[in-house]
């Protein structure tokens, strides 16, 4: 029942995934692709050392309801104050204040729920969690595609977005609370040390008794994990932040469409959400983890193919972006998994911080080249940072 504020949380943000980017290159505003990765990508900078700072005070105080309730809160605030925005520069300013303040809630969710579960259960618990918020976040995009159908001015969704995360907020102060006992990330960590000790104590009886080893003894490698975990960031930013600006530039697709693309997108993030939750505990989690990453650069290839060679672009484009849903919500739940195995207690905020960081870089990017080099040409480096993640994951990792 705790994570019904947060479901809220996600129809307004669901909702405004596409908002946002078609309205600020509207004359309503009267910005272009440039300012709009500017807006994102100083935004997502400035919600790093954000993130940084959110997950070491609430492991610090061990207080994460508080967070939780200061990100709801400040969305509410903060939307409302878009409705008073009137230039590219004054929606900028409040786009990045309430992007640090509404990373607040992100780990302490993490780590609720890394607590409250074992770690044989991370993987269910997430994918539960990440599933039922992203039927939100489908909802959220189902009421974009009412309000363009029926032409509802953009004040009035900004106020609905900031009624939603208002009823967040009240939900989340009866339902969410913090754990009692704070031990399981600790155990988990000391049970990876006893397991590496002990294989490298068999490793070195084998070798003393003159067995051959074959046996790889290998510690998980945070650094590259980490530099794999900001470059698929990266590439899903670079891909994704100029994409609904394509959809109505290129492809005449009208606002209504927009919205039933990316429904499907959302959809296949459920389904993948659900899935990944068998998955995560699994001895194959990091091969399935490597795969979707390849499977995210093939389908932006084909994405690029379809569009030069295909005439119905429409229907291969929307089984394109479902199957991207897909694939991103089974390596999330895999690698958000995995992190709260490697990261300590006390730097919950690095998995956010490293995701923001390459999240600020391709929001800034993805537009930018869109603009002076074409989208498609901005899909194809987008390919190819996903196939160097994947490279990463598979040779370091």
């Amino acid at each position: 029942m705790w994570r019904l504020g947060f479901f809220f949380h996600e129809i307004a943000f669901g909702l405004l995934s596409v908002f946002i980017p078609l309205y600020v290159v509207s004359q309503a505003i009267g910005g272009s692709l440039v300012d709009l990765g500017i807006m994102t990508s100083a935004a997502l900078f400035l919600s790093i050392p954000a993130s940084f700072f959110w997950g070491y005070i609430c492991d610090k105080t061990r207080r994460f309801k508080l967070y939780i309730l200061l990100s709801f809160i400040s969305a509410t605030a903060l939307l409302y104050l878009f409705t008073l925005a009137t230039n590219v520069l004054t929606f900028v300013i409040l786009y990045a204040v309430m992007s640090m303040l509404h990373v607040a809630h992100e780990a302490p969710k993490n780590v609720l729920i890394a607590e409250h579960y074992s770690r044989e259960e991370w993987g269910k618990s997430y994918a539960l969690y990440e599933g039922f918020t992203e039927i939100g976040w489908l909802i959220g995009l189902l009421v974009g595609l009412f309000a363009a159908a029926t032409a509802l001015s953009a004040n009035y969704i900004l106020i609905l977005c900031s009624g939603l995360n208002l009823v967040a907020f009240v939900l989340s102060i009866f339902l969410v609370a913090d754990p009692v006992l704070i031990f399981e990330r600790r155990l988990v960590s000391i049970e990876k040390k006893i397991d590496f000790t002990y294989r490298g104590v068999g490793t070195f009886s084998k070798l003393v008794d003159g067995f051959s080893i074959r046996d790889k003894l290998k510690a998980e490698s945070f650094p590259a994990f980490g530099a794999a975990l900001a470059l698929f960031s990266l590439a899903s930013s670079l891909f994704f932040t100029p994409l609904p600006i394509f959809f109505v530039q290129e492809l005449s697709f009208p606002t209504s469409m927009v919205f039933m693309v990316y429904m499907l997108s959302s959809g296949g993030a459920v389904l993948g959400y659900f899935l990944a939750g068998r998955s995560a505990s699994s001895s194959g989690a990091k091969a399935y983890m490597r795969r979707m990453v390849l499977l995210r650069s093939s389908l932006v290839f084909l994405l690029v193919i379809a569009v030069n060679f295909v005439f119905s672009t429409t229907v291969l484009a929307s089984v394109i972006l479902f199957m991207l849903g897909f694939a991103y919500a089974f390596y999330y739940i895999l690698t958000l998994s995995l992190s709260m195995e490697l990261i300590p207690a006390g730097r919950s905020g690095l998995f956010d911080g490293l995701v923001g960081l390459g999240a600020a870089s391709g929001s800034f990017l993805g537009p930018f080249l869109a603009e002076t080099l074409g989208f498609l040409p901005q899909f194809l480096i987008a390919s190819f940072v996903f196939l160097l993640a994947f490279l990463v994951l598979k040779i370091f990792a």
